[in-house]
């Protein structure tokens, strides 16, 4: 990750860092050397957590909160991250945006309601591409915008009771692809990864709660984070 000026401190963003894949991302981040933002929602003290692990390394990071599903809220964040830039690293722009923050779980069709269809709306798509809008303006030239997606877009994923959720997901990959040529004249990378089933927090502590569907799930062979570290589900 670089600065736009030599002297200037490299700092990202990381929504939904307080577990799970965001935190993973916040640490490895902070183990290039820049700083980071990282941001939850509902767990303070998972965000605590992973600033005292980016810390313990010698790391320098600030937690914020942010509701990814409440676009209002965004010139307010904004505000903050600036606030947070000057008083903690004395620049007044930012590296680097990892769209992770959002929520899993599955809904069959039939069973689909307005508002269900609503929510994954405003958490998975509409929010990350209204918070990257808000703080595109703090992001330097040259830059990069990471938004996570799922493998449950890709040619051949068809897992029953998705389609609403691959389809937010889907769309976050397709806008990416178009924001990267919008944003070429300012050098900005606009990149998504699709990660596969991963172990977190997610759907309400699934692998705590039904440890039996593991093995099923490591058989694929796709990548599982555990703790901070990228490690094969082989």
């Amino acid at each position: 990750m670089t600065s736009e000026q030599n002297n200037s401190p490299s700092v990202a963003v990381v929504t939904g860092a307080s577990a799970g894949i965001g935190r993973s991302a916040a640490v490895e981040i902070a183990r290039s050397g820049s700083g980071v933002i990282v941001t939850y929602h509902s767990r303070p003290e998972g965000a605590a957590e992973t600033v005292q692990l980016i810390e313990g390394e010698g790391g320098k990071a600030h937690a914020l909160r942010l509701d990814v599903g409440d676009t209002g809220s965004f010139p307010a964040f904004r505000d903050e991250v600036r606030a947070v830039l000057r008083s903690v690293w004395e620049t007044d722009h930012i590296d680097a945006v990892v769209n992770n923050g959002g929520f899993g779980g599955g809904r069959a069709f039939e069973d689909m309601s307005e508002e269900a269809f609503d929510e994954y709306f405003r958490v998975l798509l509409r929010g990350p591409y209204f918070l990257t809008q808000a703080l595109l303006p703090l992001l330097s030239d040259g830059g990069a915008i990471l938004s996570v997606s799922s493998s449950s877009v890709r040619p051949g994923e068809t897992e029953v009771g998705y389609s609403g959720y691959a389809g937010m997901k889907a769309g976050l990959v397709t806008a990416s692809r178009y924001l990267a040529r919008e944003l070429g004249d300012r050098g900005v990378r606009v990149n998504t990864i699709a990660p596969g089933p991963t172990r977190t927090r997610i759907g309400g502590d699934a692998f705590e709660m039904y440890p039996e569907i593991i093995p099923a799930i490591a058989a694929k062979r796709h990548w599982v984070v555990l703790g901070s570290r990228m490690t094969s589900a082989e």
